[in-house]
């Protein structure tokens, strides 16, 4: 492992009104909060704005599953400029599992499902690494 490089950690998404959470590192995947949520009662551990989709991506995407291969692309594009960020917030969980929050209805077409697969790639150990 070099040391820009976490061990891996499990990285799963919960829909933020679905209660109990599980236990882990709480970290909201939206730019915007949660729609009728109590601030105490989401008790996050992390809320990174830059790891979002940025304000004109989600507007275009507007949850169409239409819409969703472009942006995802997009959205990955957007996340390869915050990988120091990326990498950050994954220190920041000292190893406990990662939960990324999300308001989305749609449970397989949001935002926090390619966070998910763009934090993975970066916890993921190289093969043959030292």
């Amino acid at each position: 492992m070099t040391p820009d490089r976490p061990l891996h950690i499990e990285i799963t998404t919960w829909r933020a009104y679905e209660r109990p959470l599980p236990a882990g590192y709480h970290v909201l995947a939206e730019r915007l909060w949660p729609r009728g949520v109590r601030k105490a009662d989401l008790a996050l551990d992390a809320w990174p704005k830059d790891l979002t989709p940025s304000t004109a991506l989600r507007q275009w995407f507007a949850h169409d599953p239409e819409r969703w291969d472009k942006f995802r692309s997009r959205y990955l594009a957007e996340l390869a400029t915050q990988k120091a960020g990326a990498l950050t917030l994954l220190a920041a969980a000292a190893g406990m599992p990662i939960i990324l929050l999300y308001a989305a209805h749609d449970q397989e077409h949001n935002g926090a499902l390619v966070l998910r697969d763009f934090l993975q790639t970066l916890a993921e150990p190289t093969p043959n690494a030292p």
